[in-house]
């Protein structure tokens, strides 16, 4: 399924990141964070709404804003890229809907199987036994 998010409906803010990096992390951000309001997003529909905010409820902010964080490239336009894509693939895999499992039964020759070598495990184990007089 292709789903084409404008980019006017999300927001794009960098802000420092954490980690190792030395004097070079202190002065620089790096770290992008992507910020969608996806209820009024005129790209989804009413039940891709509802799927979004049940698989991603824990991306999902008190304002109903979808948070998506992107710090893996030192640079901020890597980041900012990374945080698109990221996007995509994370809405693409809640869209995603799983086929119905169908249930099945065990084949009479897989029972017949079954019962076969519990009988000779059965005669294996009874000519172990001590022979009463």
């Amino acid at each position: 399924m292709k789903l084409s998010i404008p980019p006017s409906e999300y927001s794009i803010k960098a802000v420092r990141s954490g980690g190792a990096g030395g004097q070079h992390v202190n002065k620089v951000s790096s770290r992008v964070e992507l910020y969608w309001d996806f209820r009024n997003s005129e790209a989804l529909t009413a039940e891709q709404k509802i799927r979004i905010a049940d698989k991603l409820q824990s991306r999902i902010s008190d304002d109903g804003m979808l948070r998506v964080t992107e710090d893996s490239s030192r640079s901020q336009h890597g980041n900012r890229e990374a945080v698109v894509k990221k996007l995509h693939k994370l809405i693409s895999a809640a869209l995603k809907v799983n086929k119905k499992r169908v249930p099945t039964k065990v084949s009479a020759a897989a029972k017949k199987k079954r019962v076969d070598s519990k009988k000779k495990r059965s005669e294996v184990k009874s000519l172990r036994r001590k022979i009463s007089d």
